[in-house]
């Protein structure tokens, strides 16, 4: 395949990256740990860790995990928000040998029963104020062994102390619970003093993380993330954004926002491994939808690297103390998860200076496969130019290239391109083509120049707030109320969230009201997966073969809008 996208790259940004330079992502962040031991790595809330710090705590962390009996490859699993527990609980699973699975902390017991079920997970570690959710669904499946955090637990023994009666007894974010076997994470940590970390051989082919992700369908499945495919995207993300980071004269060291949550693809690459790899402070953020609370902790530090999805640039710009501050040190504001909005990108650029570098990408892709050259000075409405080492085809229907300039469906390859899906054969099957391209469902033109524009989506996936919403996950779980007879949902446009998801409901139980199913819903899903909108009808559009018409649906949300536009 001819890649005349190349001669768009900027100056001094190769072609390809060499992505078997580790053994192994261990081997990749023990040199780092080593390179920058006497620098700070993570703050959280006024509390520092250094690499020193990281290095040796994640390495007892992982004595103990090994001491746990569990063999090499067994999946841990970690259900927290961005805490400085969580880079020290992936170190420590990654470096015993074992796979992360990351699970978002504000998932439904339904939700969580089914990822850790699926994964297999034998150890979890979970911050306490969603262990309540845990105590529902433990005991169905393989998890034996338990980890305990709290919010205060690393923040020194006052500062710590006060924090955890703040959440647990004015704030009330703790409810109770009760694991018996668990241990707390200081706990774990003692219990590993005299123990030594054993040294796990890990090749290319090891499965570092099981990221969960719909895929094509709604059923979530996990995506296997080997030790190659992310040491890959991390050096091919460090050489893409070398020209920035290494702009506007010598920092002693970088400061990476790391607003968005690690269990969440692009942050864990971006600022867990980016990060780690570059020597960079990474500025931990529990909760961004606090945004005057974010604002407060931004202005403490000389930021450099600020990656974040469309809503969260949009709320910080919506906020009068956000303009005040000093943006000086910004070099690299990268936007993924989500199209980034042009109004939102020009306001972004006139206020700080700093252009947003959109990028793409999947869970699957671990996740960066293109993005804008950071040299860029404006919006450019693309998802910019495949990553060194990076294929991108545009496909029709039979997996054939379509002329340039047309639109298809987008393939990648390249070697952050996911194993498979775990313990998925047909799923990976439906996904991969012969020759290793990785078929996104989403549907984009190619122009000339390399630079790909999305135009649709082959998938009928809802993005809210870089979220992926699957409608056969929540028609599912709707359609099992006793009172629904059956039911589709699609995406609406939405100027907070970029999309939000509307329910259309036909009634077996003509009395149910809007109020009802979205009290049931709430039960069901996190927050991003509920209905915002519920809409009854007497029926809904179908194929001939009885197949609910989503795309019909969505066409007609759309209709009132284009008619506002025409107006």
């Amino acid at each position: 395949m001819e890649k005349f996208w190349l001669a768009s790259y900027p100056a001094g940004v190769p072609a390809e990256i060499d992505p078997n330079r580790y053994d192994s992502l261990v081997q990749m962040i023990d040199e780092a740990f080593a390179k920058y031991a006497d620098r700070n790595a993570y703050v959280c809330m006024g509390k520092y860790l250094s690499y020193a710090d990281l290095d040796r705590m994640s390495r007892n962390m992982g004595a103990w995990l090994q001491s746990l009996g569990l063999k090499q490859g067994a999946r841990v699993a970690i259900m927290m928000p961005n805490v400085l527990q969580y880079p020290i609980a992936i170190a420590a699973i990654l470096r015993a040998g074992y796979t992360v699975v990351n699970v978002n902390p504000l998932y439904t017991a339904r939700e969580l029963e089914h990822q850790l079920k699926d994964s297999g997970a034998e150890a979890i570690f979970v911050l306490e104020n969603f262990a309540c959710t845990l105590q529902k669904v433990v005991a169905r499946t393989q998890v034996k062994h338990i980890v305990v955090a709290s919010m205060g637990e690393l923040l020194g023994t006052l500062k710590g102390a006060i924090v955890n009666m703040v959440v647990r007894h004015i704030k009330k974010m703790v409810p109770e619970w009760s694991l018996p076997n668990a241990v707390t994470f200081s706990r774990a940590l003692s219990q590993a003093e005299g123990k030594q970390l054993q040294p796990v051989k890990l090749g290319h082919d090891d499965i570092a993380f099981l990221q969960y992700t719909g895929g094509t369908t709604g059923v979530a499945k996990g995506a296997v993330l080997t030790h190659r495919n992310l040491v890959a995207n991390v050096l091919q993300a460090e050489e893409w954004l070398n020209p920035a980071l290494t702009s506007g004269g010598h920092v002693d060291q970088l400061v990476f926002v790391c607003a968005l949550p690690l269990y969440h693809i692009f942050a864990l690459t971006v600022c867990n491994m980016l990060g780690t790899r570059e020597g960079a402070l990474n500025l931990l953020i529990p909760n961004p939808r606090d945004i005057p609370g974010f604002v407060k902790e931004l202005a403490k530090y000389k930021v450099n690297t600020f990656p974040a999805v469309n809503t969260l640039y949009n709320a910080l710009l919506n906020n009068a103390e956000f303009a005040k501050l000093d943006f000086s040190g910004y070099r690299c504001c990268v936007g993924g998860g989500m199209a980034v909005q042009k109004g939102v990108a020009d306001k972004w650029k006139k206020l700080t200076g700093c252009p947003i570098i959109e990028g793409y990408g999947l869970s699957e892709t671990s996740p960066i496969a293109s993005a804008n050259p950071c040299t860029i000075e404006d919006y450019t409405g693309t998802i910019g130019l495949p990553f060194p080492s990076t294929d991108f085809a545009i496909l029709d229907d039979d997996g054939k290239p379509v002329p340039l300039g047309q639109p298809g469906e987008i393939a990648i390859r390249g070697p952050q391109v996911m194993a498979g899906y775990w313990q998925r054969p047909d799923e990976t099957a439906k996904v991969m083509t012969p020759d290793g391209f990785f078929k996104t469902g989403d549907i984009g033109v190619m122009d000339e120049r390399g630079y790909t524009k999305i135009v649709d989506r082959k998938k009928d996936m809802i993005l809210v707030s870089g979220f992926n919403v699957y409608p056969n996950e929540v028609e599912g779980v709707v359609a099992q109320h006793p009172a629904v007879l059956e039911c589709a949902c699609v995406g609406v446009p939405d100027e907070h969230t970029g999309e939000a998801v509307k329910l259309f409901v036909v009634r077996k139980d003509k009395s149910l009201t809007a109020e009802q199913l979205m009290a049931y819903c709430k039960e069901q899903f996190t927050g991003y997966k509920k209905p915002k909108y519920i809409e009854f009808r007497d029926e809904l559009p179908k194929t001939n073969v009885g197949k609910i018409l989503r795309r019909e649906l969505r066409d007609e949300q759309k209709k009132p809008e284009e008619q506002k536009k025409a107006a």
